[in-house]
């Protein structure tokens, strides 16, 4: 057997005597490998392959090219080190991940911070529209005329501010769920002879359209109020097209605010024959209530093979009320038929029927400006 000898100073490897077979050198080699270091090589494939097992080696052949005389250097005990390092913060790194995804506090904690902290007060008259008693303004006359009591007093102050889930509220009588409606947003292609508002003896509203909806409130959302649905501005009777319903009074204001830049599209039908004067007439504008307004784009459509009169693309800032229509007329024109086909970046959909709705997804509020 061979006898090592270790300097930790000059970290060498002397052999002294070497008379090893083949099996007795690999199981050194091996325990070396094992006990100095991983940076320690040896090269097993540069062995003659005259060497038997039985043969022993001789002395002369002690500077054999398969044997390293030395340790490694501290370079390499340093990149071990490193490498040890490394490893260590991926473990740390991972227990940290761990612990952010765990819930910071109980259920209890959470609920007991949401019942006392988690919703801001709100204005009342804003309270009472959420939970579908009546309109803002309409609900702020409920409130002049006492007919609105919180914690068991009259409030006639419209601005007063409450929690439906801590505040005790009555409105003629009836007391106020503690829980609002969840928010609705719907798109819906209006058909003609439908009002926008409330409706009246002669005339059909379009909340009308979404009784099945109602209906079926309790089933989707069992103990929710019923939402009060009302349209983000208006389209006349006789126009058809996009119109969005819903119950969240911030978004409608955004939506329907001149600052929000959202920009109309119409299809305009017209009888007769559509000339270029017409078209720069419609590009110059007209003034509406005091305003001047003129549209940002104005297109003579292609005649399509089944429909005979001339339709034109308009694409209006604000959508005034009749600024459409009132563009046309002045061009001295005379509108068959109107369709709104979009509101910002929301495109009403060529499948949808008339009087067919549907609920507005995330990526639709963005192309509308809004995020929930």
């Amino acid at each position: 057997m061979a006898a090592f000898t270790f300097s930790a100073a000059s970290t060498t490897l002397a052999i002294s005597t070497l008379h090893l077979t083949r099996a007795s050198f690999l199981s050194i080699h091996r325990t070396c490998l094992h006990t100095l270091s991983p940076r320690l090589r040896i090269s097993l494939n540069s062995f003659p392959s005259s060497i038997e097992e039985h043969e022993p080696l001789p002395s002369s052949k002690v500077s054999a090219p398969w044997i390293v005389h030395a340790l490694p250097t501290a370079r390499s005990f340093q990149s071990v080190a490193d490498g040890g390092a490394r490893k260590k913060a991926v473990t740390v790194k991972k227990k940290e991940k761990r612990t952010a995804e765990e819930p910071r506090y109980s259920k209890a904690a959470r609920r007991f911070y949401n019942e006392r902290f988690g919703e801001k007060p709100q204005r009342l008259a804003k309270v009472l529209a959420a939970a579908g008693v009546a309109s803002r303004r309409s609900s702020e006359e409920l409130i002049f005329q006492g007919k609105v009591t919180v914690n068991g007093s009259v409030c006639d102050t419209p601005q007063t501010r409450v929690d439906p889930a801590k505040d005790i509220i009555y409105v003629k009588g009836s007391r106020l769920p503690k829980k609002l409606p969840s928010k609705v947003y719907l798109a819906l292609n209006k058909p003609k002879g439908y009002i926008c508002s409330s409706g009246e003896k002669e005339l059909k509203s379009i909340l009308c359209l979404f009784d099945d909806f109602l209906k079926s409130w309790d089933k989707q959302n069992p103990g929710e109020p019923k939402p009060r649905l009302f349209t983000v501005g208006r389209l006349d009777v006789a126009t058809t097209g996009l119109i969005i319903v819903t119950n969240d009074g911030d978004f409608a204001q955004r939506v329907s605010h001149p600052s929000s830049n959202l920009t109309k599209e119409y299809i305009a039908t017209v009888n007769g024959e559509v000339h270029k004067r017409q078209l720069v007439a419609i590009i110059q504008g007209t003034t509406i209530d005091g305003v001047h307004c003129t549209p940002e784009y104005v297109e003579l459509l292609p005649r399509q093979q089944d429909i005979l009169r001339a339709r034109l693309r308009i694409v209006v800032n604000e959508g005034r009320n009749h600024e459409v229509r009132e563009l046309v007329k002045k061009a001295g024109l005379e509108i068959h038929s109107l369709k709104r086909i979009r509101i910002g970046g929301f495109k009403l959909s060529s499948g949808l029927g008339l009087g067919k709705y549907v609920e507005l997804k995330e990526n639709d509020l963005k192309a509308l400006g809004w995020e929930k």
